[in-house]
């Protein structure tokens, strides 16, 4: 599996640094570049190719470690073949990675000895930093955690509210989700309904007594490395901001924002 450099002036404190993503190769995209950089060839990866539903073909790497780890080829879901839009007749399944390499309508695997720098790996599904460089092979999904109620377009009145979400983490179990109910002043730390499981979402709990004053929920989750969801302020500051319509692997503390009717809205982002 490669083991790629760790991004500059970003901290290796997995709890502090919002910015990492298992140390991830850095390229710049301001300089030419080899398809193959030195130092890499003796990696191992596999090239798994399929297609996305009424387009092209998709092709991405998958380090061989990851395959013999914990991969999936699916072919039935449930009792039943799998649907023609998850991937039939088969697809690939990769726990606590990103969606695209979760490959669907699976027509082949390659094996290699060195990364196949394919368009869904370089101009595609990397991230770009402040600097003009970016991060690849960014594959693990950061701890995140979401609010699932309330949430528009619940009107809420005031007395008790249970607060409920998922949260997840590419890297093994959730350990802790804190909940915030002063747009972020103060944190108390939820209650995790069991089952726990690595790779999984996790039910959050939380209770809490609105007085009918507008204020804002917010959700942050912690996994077992130490790792604690960040604030937009602390990635855009380690990342910088998010280029184009999407940002890969873009996790920021989210919530609701509660206006004095009673009306659940999108709050704008934490500092």
């Amino acid at each position: 599996m490669l083991r790629q450099p760790a991004v500059a002036g970003e901290a290796k404190n997995h709890a502090a640094d919002p910015g990492r993503a298992d140390e991830p190769e850095r390229m710049d995209r301001r300089q030419p570049r080899n398809p193959v950089p030195r130092g890499r060839r003796t990696a191992e990866g596999q090239l798994v190719s399929g297609r996305r539903f009424g387009c092209r073909r998709h092709d991405t790497r998958i380090p061989v470690d990851k395959g013999l780890d914990d991969a999936i080829i699916a072919y039935a879901q449930n009792g039943e073949a799998v649907r023609p839009a998850q991937g039939y007749p088969a697809r690939l399944l990769l726990p606590g990675w990103e969606g695209n390499t979760s490959v669907k309508w699976l027509r082949r695997l390659e094996l290699s000895d060195r990364a196949f720098q394919t368009r869904e790996e370089t101009s595609k599904y990397t991230d770009q930093l402040k600097d003009g460089a970016v991060r690849q092979f960014s594959f693990v999904m950061d701890a995140r955690s979401v609010i699932t109620f309330p949430a528009y377009p619940v009107m809420l009145e005031p007395g008790w509210v249970e607060i409920r979400g998922l949260a997840w983490s590419g890297r093994g179990r959730i350990t802790q989700v804190d909940i915030s109910t002063d747009n972020g002043r103060s944190w108390t730390t939820a209650k995790l309904q069991a089952p726990v499981l690595p790779k999984a979402h996790t039910r959050f709990g939380f209770l809490w007594k609105w007085d009918g004053k507008q204020t804002g929920i917010l959700s942050r989750a912690r996994d077992e490395t130490g790792y604690a969801q960040p604030t937009r302020a602390q990635l855009d500051a380690a990342r910088g901001n998010p280029q184009g319509p999407f940002a890969y692997h873009y996790n920021p503390v989210t919530g609701w924002r509660i206006n004095r009717d009673g009306a659940v809205l999108l709050a704008s982002y934490p500092d």
